[in-house]
């Protein structure tokens, strides 16, 4: 009798460690399908957080890719369902991200009412805290060969640079808002970042809730350049002088807090800027980045 009890002890004991398998088994083939599906279930709850948990989400799902996992129609009720103030959080959090980094960008600008046949194709490396910029004008582009460097901490009113082509590689030292460096752009060196894009809609945005304006006029998923963005459309009732655009039309990045696209149009529909953030790549730069003695550059 007790061998008999010994084996059948052993038998319910083989038994049950069948079913604790099995039950893994199962279990674990379902788990993707539940990991699948919680960014979405979570989503659809954010527009019942507070402003500061939204942001929080927000900057966690773009991290951990959750939220480029999101098809169109889940990241637009999302992006509906958001409170108004909490993309400039999300975006202001994330600008130290960006202190020192380098990027490529497509740049369109219309310069005393003549819009460009082709884009300025630019690489820029750029610093904070001393504000230092050093810019190229791209062969595929337009004004393809300038370069400027830009450097805050040493003579902030002014900026080193030549024109491209043969006869213009004749650099010289100009004012940040002289005629060299207003023929191409309507904006100052300094703004040529990333974070002055975030920075003006921040601005404007205080400024769109004295006016009323607390959603976006349009949401929806575009790709562009192939990139897949969130497109926010804010349109203003009086447009300029008193905002900086009558619409535009920003592209959220779906892995990290920037803007990648922007377009603005004036009072009369007509486009006047554009810009596509093509490459952002955050980096260290040494002293030589910023000086025009770098053998790599054409000063």
């Amino acid at each position: 009798m007790p061998r008999a009890r010994c084996r059948r002890a052993s038998d319910l004991r083989l038994a049950c460690a069948g079913l604790l398998c099995l039950s893994i088994a199962f279990t674990g083939s379902f788990a993707p399908v539940r990991a699948h599906a919680q960014p979405a279930e979570e989503a659809a709850r954010v527009g019942d957080l507070g402003v500061e948990q939204q942001a929080q989400w927000l900057s966690q799902s773009a991290a951990s890719g959750a939220l480029a996992k999101l098809d169109d129609a889940q990241l637009v009720a999302l992006f509906r369902s958001l409170d108004s103030r909490t993309l400039p959080r999300y975006l202001q959090d994330g600008l130290r991200d960006f202190q020192s980094c380098e990027f490529t960008m497509r740049r369109r600008e219309r310069i005393k009412g003549k819009w460009p046949r082709r884009a300025d194709h630019m690489l820029v490396r750029v610093t904070r805290e001393p504000l230092r910029i050093y810019a190229k004008w791209l062969p595929d582009g337009a004004h393809a060969g300038q370069e400027v460097i830009y450097d805050g901490s040493k003579r902030p009113d002014e900026l080193y640079g030549h024109l491209g082509g043969f006869l213009g590689v004749v650099p010289m030292w100009t004012s940040v808002n002289g005629a060299f460096a207003r023929a191409q752009s309507n904006h100052s060196i300094r703004e040529l970042g990333i974070d002055a894009i975030t920075q003006r809609f921040i601005d404007e945005g205080r400024k769109f809730a004295e006016a009323g304006i607390t959603k976006p006029s349009d949401i929806e998923v575009k790709t562009v350049d192939g990139l897949r963005v969130v497109a926010l459309t804010y349109e203003t009732p009086d447009g300029q002088p008193a905002f900086y655009a009558k619409k535009e039309v920003l592209g959220l990045d779906l892995e990290r807090p920037v803007f990648r696209t922007l377009e603005s149009y004036d009072n009369d529909g007509t486009i006047f800027e554009s810009v596509i953030f093509e490459r952002i790549e955050t980096k260290p730069f040494d002293d030589l980045t910023f000086d025009p003695k770098n053998p790599d550059y054409r000063f």
